[in-house]
């Protein structure tokens, strides 16, 4: 940092991520922090975007010291005065809120590398679980300091001293235990610890010296995009540097626009945001993908054209992908960093292959394209339009549709079980060919899957089509007649057919 940009500096509040297994109660605790019931608003109880809010907290040391001051000197301090001085210590701390569960990694990732702090939540009465250890990975890798919150110190069965043991097994070593990592014991749910921790965060926020500089370029990070039937493209962000401004050119490697609408978390709509506060942005002319980073001020348009090309032609599928193709699909969902966590799940299974993909609303035209490609719409929270239902209703067109985004993949892995079970045939494959006389060939071969007796009537494959009819009219394992052969057995084959059978071919039944 220059000398006149470190003279310019103004201390800025930490931007805090909570991370940790699923059910070990990261919700309750912002729950309960900002006083808002989030858990009625997420389907199953299970945070499935990344949000970012906004809290004051009056440091403990700061009340006591306040007052404890008045009262060396002897001053009879008023309610009124002391109210002042208790705003004045009154510190702001900004929460990105990630998903939990295990399908959500990407975006959780993204909130770690956003952020200045981290909140490790892991319950007492469980310990370290799967996703614990990704979220502690996820700490590590992007640099991120964390404090360990010790949540459910109300269960029963709570054994803060195991978690600490389990923690220092993953590597991760708390003050008393060896290390230095700060922690604190807490009850999300009654609210036991939650101020303490809070304090530990102002302190750690302190000494990693948070700062920006008001005359520097505006920037920060997507935290989240949609579109909005009713305010169109809207985009939720969080400011780290500069101060952003309604009327600002604004841009991301992949979305340009101006600033018509500036607003805070909570809806009020302001002229300009300082960090580390929430954003919501309105002025994009496209949407901007979850994670990218924002800045203000005058946009290279043919830059950012020239790196999104780049990546779209990247991310485009290689031919042999999607050769084992089973099922085409158009996938939707509410919003961008749900549509990239379901659609990396979804490229992650080979006989499925991505036609298009969008957010918002199920409409006409994903009907259209899913109807010119025989496939089948997978919407993850977004709604269908009447007359994308009517269309999808006279195109045969299958929508398969949930909530939560590991009930819907289940539903996707069913549709695939469905068209696979045809393909699931007995097959042999010929490795060799002896003699042929007449209509019958005496031929060795594999069992790759399934079985095979004498008598039976089997299709012959070549390249992957129908080549012809035949008929086993004996097998043979080893130099004795085999009632039955099995996978991963050699046999040889007495083969009835009018077709020749070539090495190389499949018998199917």
């Amino acid at each position: 940092m220059s000398e006149n940009k470190a003279q310019n500096s103004i201390v800025r509040p930490p931007i805090v991520v909570v991370l940790g297994h699923v059910d070990h109660g990261k919700t309750t605790l912002l729950d309960y922090i900002r006083k808002t019931n989030v858990v009625a608003k997420e389907a199953g109880g299970i945070t499935q975007s990344t949000g970012a809010y906004e809290i004051i907290h009056v440091p403990h040391e700061s009340q006591i010291n306040a007052d404890s001051d008045a009262d060396k000197h002897g001053l009879n301090i008023s309610e009124n005065q002391r109210s002042n001085q208790r705003k004045s210590a009154a510190k702001r701390i900004t929460f990105i809120d990630t998903p939990g569960h295990e399908a959500f990694s990407k975006m959780r990732q993204r909130g770690a590398n956003a952020a200045d702090l981290g909140i490790l939540v892991v319950a007492a009465d469980e310990g370290v679980k799967p996703q614990t250890k990704e979220a502690i990975q996820v700490l590590l890798e992007s640099k991120t300091p964390f404090i360990v919150a010790i949540n459910k110190i109300d269960k029963n069965n709570a054994d803060v001293e195991k978690v600490k043991g389990d923690l220092a097994q993953a590597g991760v070593l708390v003050e008393g235990f060896g290390g230095n990592i700060s922690w604190q014991a807490i009850s999300a749910k009654k609210g036991d610890g939650v101020d303490e921790l809070l304090d530990l965060i102002l302190l750690a926020a302190e000494l990693e010296d948070l700062k920006y500089d008001p005359s520097a370029r505006a920037s920060g990070f997507v935290i989240e995009s949609k579109m909005d039937s009713r305010r169109g493209l809207t985009v939720f962000g969080i400011v780290k540097d500069g101060i952003l401004k309604v009327g600002d050119e604004i841009a991301t490697q992949n979305a340009v626009g101006k600033i018509k609408i500036l607003e805070t978390f909570l809806g009020e709509r302001v002229n300009q945001l300082e960090p580390s506060a929430p954003a919501l942005i309105l002025g994009f002319e496209s949407l901007p993908q979850t994670g990218e980073e924002f800045y203000s001020g005058k946009v290279d348009i043919a830059e950012l054209a020239a790196r999104s090309i780049a990546q779209r032609a990247e991310s485009l599928p290689a031919v042999e992908e999607t050769a084992g193709t089973l099922i085409n699909i158009v996938l939707k969902a509410d919003v961008s960093g749900s549509l990239e966590v379901f659609s990396e799940i979804i490229k992650a299974m080979p006989e499925i292959r991505i036609i298009t993909e969008g957010i918002g609303d199920i409409i006409d035209s994903d009907i259209k394209n899913a109807a010119g490609s025989k496939a089948v719409v997978a919407a993850f929270k977004s709604k269908v339009t009447k007359s994308a239902e009517a269309l999808a209703k006279t195109q045969g067109i299958k929508i398969i549709s949930s909530e939560i985004i590991y009930d819907l993949v289940k539903k996707i892995e069913e549709e695939l079980k469905e068209l696979r079970a045809p393909l699931e045939k007995n097959e042999l494959k010929v490795l060799a060919v002896f003699g042929k006389k007449g209509n019958r060939q005496i031929i060795g071969g594999r069992v790759e899957m399934g079985e095979f007796k004498k008598n039976l009537s089997v299709d012959i494959l070549r390249s992957e089509k129908d080549a012809g009819r035949g008929r086993i009219i004996n097998i043979q394992k080893g130099k004795e007649d085999a009632p039955v052969v099995v996978a991963g057995e050699e046999c040889g084959l007495l083969f009835e057919s009018e077709t020749m059978v070539n090495v190389g071919d499949k018998l199917i039944y």
